[in-house]
């Protein structure tokens, strides 16, 4: 019995530790996408988390100089923040692997030695204590003083899993001052004396544990829990004055309240204080009737007046219990029903719930769910919580695919609008575009002629190359006239002559004497052409990318999102079998809770009815006696 009171606790410590992922944000944050990633893990989102910090990371890794990245000032941290978001969201291989390539790495010794602690409450959270062990025993030099307790506490409930009690101890004699472990180090200290066979230190110990003065809830809990254990070992050992002193300790409002108080009345029922017994056990008759100490007071209350020998009360108690009785086992009936229609599952997944700390009590207000006062205790216990936690990220899951393959449906609707807008545009926008090109070419091939021309120049000077149009087309015409007048036999003046030559001689010095300056305008001009020609240049390329976003914003996507549609498709296929399976597995434990707690209810109405039959016959046969005496 220690043993699996001391394996709860130590999962329920260690459980609640990893959710809570100890990474910190930097002192001095340099890369935003990391933040991004920390903000989701601070909302404890670690889903979002998880996929955002191994996207950045392989885009890291994937860069030819990552130190240029402002993850790089980071990445230490990151590494080592991957594992533990994964450990926050129970991936224990994956996080196993993380932590331990940072183990292996080349890190701080304190950051190793974390790591390594980590890992090993990864295997002892698996239920493999002796694979923690084998990490633990790696740890050497300096430790982080935030998980040195920890660190002490995780070995010594190591020891105690493995059997070794004694070593357990001295592990935990440690920690006797230790106020973050205030109650816990107590009670698993007083277990593990106990199970190695000091069993008066062990009582010892679990007495100092339930005198512990403190306002945090968790220790008023341990400490009403010690009270419990060590009342219930003094019952078993008759000690039943001693017991009632130590259950009489335990709060009237805390979780152990009920059981206390149903073993404080059977240690004044052992001791024939009965008047005093009907004190503790009438309390609980105003409790939760669910709670299975408060069934058992319903016994318990008649059974203690027969005993007083008003057996008429008690027989009309008996009959009050047989009723309630009654009841519950309708609600219990109703209760699996409804489970086995699967309305246990649609009722823990309602996201209003989540938003109250008492969810799982809250569960019983909504219409058509199995009574869950009779859930609690398999809801708080460590394999229902995990496997209520595996089906939860299963349903957060199968919504994440429901949203992504809808936003498929509007990345289509998105690009179907795009290509409606602009295939009508781009027709026209082609024909300019063709005629903006000819133009391009046709400017480019004069432009290079022209530079060819010039280029020339420099090297033999060719006044001609330089002429005006209008004196390119002055020498065409005093060329066609010497032509036709050299043609024509007729005789020709020479004055008509002359007046030829001279308007010749007039054009060539024109042009060569006004060479230096035409030049230099040519250069000038050809200066401006290549501004004109980059300022095309610009619009032209411009043009080609708003075509091609414009084109590419609704081209090519079809292939993709369909490749993604039958990725999510697979998953949900996939998802939707796993949920059923771990959903069936959920409503198989709940279903043998509320039978087992329905089975026990009738064995109640058997011996309620016995009782009743005999406290009437008892009661029946006083009232003669007396009416014989009077």
């Amino acid at each position: 019995m220690y043993r699996l009171v001391f394996f709860l606790i130590s999962l329920w410590l260690l459980v609640s530790s990893a959710q809570a992922a100890s990474t910190s944000a930097p002192e001095e944050l340099k890369d935003l996408y990391f933040g991004e990633t920390l903000y989701y893990a601070f909302q404890e989102e670690w889903f979002d988390a998880i996929a955002r910090l191994d996207t950045e990371l392989a885009l890291h890794h994937g860069l030819d100089q990552p130190e240029l990245d402002s993850l790089y000032v980071h990445v230490g941290l990151a590494e080592f923040a991957v594992g533990d978001f994964e450990l926050a969201y129970r991936m224990h291989q994956r996080a196993g692997r993380a932590i331990t390539a940072v183990i292996n790495g080349n890190v701080a010794e304190e950051i190793r030695n974390e790591a390594i602690f980590r890992l090993a409450k990864i295997y002892f959270q698996k239920n493999q204590p002796v694979n923690s062990q084998h990490v633990l025993d790696r740890i050497s030099g300096s430790v982080p003083e935030v998980i040195r307790d920890d660190l002490i506490f995780l070995r010594s409930q190591v020891h105690m899993a493995t059997g070794r009690f004694d070593e357990a101890v001295t592990l935990l004699l440690e920690l006797e001052n230790t106020q973050s472990l205030e109650g816990f180090t107590g009670y698993n200290l007083a277990i593990a004396l106990l199970m190695a066979g000091q069993d008066k230190e062990g009582h010892r110990y679990l007495d100092l544990n339930g005198k512990i003065r403190s306002k945090k809830p968790a220790t008023l809990a341990i400490k009403d829990k010690s009270n419990l254990v060590i009342g219930d070992i003094l019952l078993g050992k008759n000690n039943f004055l001693g017991a009632k002193e130590v259950l009489d300790r335990v709060r009237l409002e805390g979780p152990f309240s009920n059981r206390a108080l149903l073993g404080s009345g059977w240690a004044d029922a052992s001791m024939e204080h009965f008047e005093q017994a009907l004190i503790p056990w009438s309390l609980l008759l105003e409790r939760q009737i669910t709670d299975l100490a408060v069934q058992e007071a319903l016994l318990a209350v008649p059974y203690a007046y027969g005993k007083l020998g008003v057996y008429s009360k008690a027989a009309l108690l008996y009959g009050s219990a047989l009723k309630s009785f009654g009841e519950e086992v309708d609600k219990l009936e109703t209760s699996i029903k409804s489970i086995r229609e699967g309305k246990f599952l649609r009722a823990l997944v309602r996201e209003e719930l989540k938003q109250d700390d008492n969810w799982v009590v809250k569960l019983r207000e909504i219409p058509e769910t199995p009574e869950t006062y009779y859930l609690l205790d398999l809801m708080a216990s460590h394999d229902f919580q995990e496997s209520l936690k595996n089906y939860l990220d299963l349903e957060q899951l199968r919504r994440k695919l429901e949203n992504w393959n809808g936003d498929l449906d509007a990345f289509e609707e998105i690009i179907e609008k795009r290509r409606t807008y602009y295939q009508p545009l781009l027709p026209e926008i082609d024909t300019k575009f063709r005629l903006l090109d000819s133009q391009m070419r046709l400017r480019l091939e004069q432009r290079e002629r022209i530079d060819k021309r010039l280029q020339t120049v420099l090297i033999a000077p060719r006044p001609d190359y330089l002429a005006t149009a209008d004196e390119r087309t002055s020498r065409e015409r005093i060329i066609q006239l010497e032509q036709t007048l050299s043609a024509d036999t007729a005789a020709v003046s020479d004055q008509v002559t002359s007046r030829i030559r001279r308007l010749h001689g007039v054009l060539d010095w024109n042009i060569h004497t006004g060479y230096d300056q035409r030049l230099t305008e040519a250069y000038q001009n050809l200066h401006d052409l290549n501004q004109v020609i980059e300022t095309l240049q610009q619009q032209y390329n411009s043009f080609v990318r708003i075509r091609q976003a414009a084109t590419q914003s609704y081209q090519g996507y079809n292939k993709s999102i369909r490749r993604q549609r039958i990725r999510i498709t697979a998953a949900t296929e996939q998802l939707t079998t796993l949920m059923a399976r771990q959903g069936h597995m959920l409503e198989v434990l709940a279903v043998s809770e509320l039978t087992r707690r329905r089975d026990r209810l009738e064995e109640f109405q058997v011996k309620a009815r016995f009782a009743m039959a005999d406290s009437f016959d008892r009661a029946t046969r006083t009232q003669g006696q007396k009416r014989i005496e009077q």
